[in-house]
């Protein structure tokens, strides 16, 4: 998932989309299945330290870098998907079909990866980086709750000895609404436009699953990387001298570098401590008119030509108020529990991202 529910995001004037990916992949045979179903549950012989992670959306910007971190440290990572042939490009292998601890499972398989795994981390969800229409909306809430829905309900029916003790589940922070004056933190109530109903409905989904299951609910802000998300919109702008804030500037950008927000899932996944709504932004949001005046200097570019909202309203339709309001989100949890942000200020993020 490229784009979460969040509001100051930055899109081009143009649609955006993704590149199709696509490859010829054998269905399983009834062998291939037997097999795959010994390799995702038998994780008892593995070291108590070891985590077994079934994780959804692992293709997407986000779960990408997870899975990167997750094999990293030796962990196994059983990637839960509805296109084999995607994550194979994503996540290529040999003739096993995988490389080293990562196993891909299309959905008849995913009840037996869910009831091997230590963990379920679930970031699935169709991006709304696009001009809506009422089809595009209902795939944007659906594709949601209908994912966290069917994870829920796989734990759920999970036998007690097999089942994963911990659920850390995406939502963002349209949870609470716009506005240019309040500082939301996670103790904020919703707002009530449509992506605050959207949040509101995919959390209860995920509330849903096993009390005796750990739920982290992880509210998640605009993340910038170097090979995705905000960034990736915005950089072509300013490199051909057109970059520049979007409508007035003043909405608020409540912001995350991605190895932070990966970290913080990360630590999610093993600390007790984590459970409940834990905001995943940057302890220091900016307004987007600063945020483009960093990375014009970072960039060496002007940052001074702003996209004006009747552009973006032509290009988005009723979708353009996702970049024309935002929320100033500040992470009060992840500072309670003492999560050591490692990019504290936006500017410093940049650098990092573009050094």
């Amino acid at each position: 998932m490229d784009l979460l529910l969040c509001r100051a995001s930055t899109l081009t004037w143009s649609q955006s989309i993704s590149p199709c990916l696509h490859s010829s992949a054998k269905p399983f045979s009834r062998c291939e299945a037997k097999k795959f179903r010994v390799f995702c549950t038998s994780d008892h012989t593995q070291k108590a330290s070891q985590m077994t992670v079934s994780v959804t959306g692992a293709t997407g910007f986000i779960g990408r870098r997870l899975v990167q971190r997750l094999q990293a440290d030796n962990h196994q990572v059983r990637v839960l998907t509805r296109s084999r042939s995607k994550a194979e490009l994503i996540f290529p292998g040999k003739k096993t079909r995988f490389f080293p601890g990562v196993m891909i499972a299309e959905e008849p398989q995913w009840r037996d990866c869910i009831q091997g795994s230590t963990a379920v981390v679930n970031l699935a969800g169709t991006p709304i980086g696009t001009r809506w229409s009422s089809e595009i909306k209902k795939e944007i809430k659906e594709s949601r709750i209908r994912v966290t829905s069917k994870v829920v309900d796989l734990i759920n029916e999970s036998p007690e000895g097999v089942r994963p003790s911990v659920l850390v589940s995406a939502t963002a922070v349209g949870y609470y609404g716009t506005s240019e004056t309040e500082v939301f933190d996670e103790s904020s109530p919703s707002g009530n436009d449509y992506l605050a109903e959207v949040c509101r409905e995919w959390e209860g989904t995920a509330l849903k699953v096993n009390k005796d299951v750990r739920l982290a609910l992880t509210r998640i802000g605009i993340v910038l990387g170097k090979d995705g998300g905000a960034l990736a919109k915005m950089i072509p702008l300013f490199m051909m001298f057109a970059g520049g804030p979007l409508g007035s500037g003043q909405q608020w950008f409540s912001w995350i570098h991605l190895d932070d927000l990966v970290n913080l899932i990360y630590e999610a996944l093993s600390n007790p401590s984590y459970r409940g709504v834990i905001n995943g932004t940057a302890p220091n949001p900016v307004r987007l008119a600063e945020m483009c005046d960093h990375l014009g200097n970072v960039l060496g570019r002007p940052s001074w030509l702003p996209v004006p909202e009747f552009a973006l309203k032509a290009v988005l339709g009723e979708g353009a108020f996702v970049v024309l309001e935002g929320q100033r989100v500040v992470p009060a949890r992840a500072k309670e529990l003492g999560f050591p942000f490692k990019y504290r200020y936006v500017k410093d993020a940049l650098k990092a991202i573009m050094s």
